[in-house]
């Protein structure tokens, strides 16, 4: 099995590469997703956060995502404090994924925060989706969002070339989806099919 990290800015189209990458074979696990499970109702991290955020932050019960991170992204060590409760129970999370993967079956793993976490090390081969920045403010503009909080998320990230510099491959998606899909097929069959055959040999 290898192990393939799948990064890139907000609004670059991460997430639609990682559907290509499915329906290519590739089973894909989301570090959004496992943030999601580290906090939810009834577990301790859900427990933590109320402790550091307070009762403001829930609606319905639940941790409202989008509140929280209206703090988090307005003051940093309040972003410390939430990384701190989160990072480790999804490092965790990751580890038994990586125990319950099929090993004849690459893994791909969608992590947004690659360099910002220092995570590179941990995988055989690495990823990044770029797009222009007025591209993904405009994007993610038809998402719904706010022009004040795609700006405080982009200032959050590290610049593109941060993450070009440590990528074994560079996908542009500054296309149509074919366009996109033609570039994650070549990759497929070309430097992650060589990963492959190195397990065989």
């Amino acid at each position: 099995m290898k192990v393939i990290a799948l990064t890139g800015g907000i609004g670059a189209g991460k997430s639609t590469v990682a559907q290509f990458c499915s329906e290519l074979g590739a089973n894909v696990i989301d570090a959004d997703h496992l943030a999601r499970i580290a906090i939810e109702r009834g577990s301790e991290g859900f427990d933590e956060v109320i402790a550091r955020f307070g009762e403001k932050i829930l609606a319905n019960g639940d941790i409202n995502r989008k509140a929280l991170a209206e703090i988090v992204f307005a003051d940093a060590s309040a972003k410390r404090d939430l990384e701190g409760i989160i990072h480790p129970r999804v490092q965790k999370l990751f580890a038994q994924a990586l125990l319950d993967n099929d090993p004849a079956i690459n893994l791909i793993y969608e992590i947004p925060l690659l360099v910002e976490t220092n995570a590179a090390s941990k995988f055989d081969f690495i990823v990044t989706v770029e797009a222009e920045e007025e591209l993904r403010i405009e994007r993610l503009l038809s998402r719904g969002m706010f022009i004040t909080d795609i700006k405080a998320r982009l200032a959050n990230q590290v610049p593109s070339q941060s993450r070009i510099d440590i990528a074994d491959a560079v996908i542009v998606n500054d296309g149509d989806e074919d366009h996109l899909l033609r570039q994650v097929e070549n990759l497929w069959e070309g430097p992650i099919a060589d990963l492959s055959s190195e397990r065989s040999r």
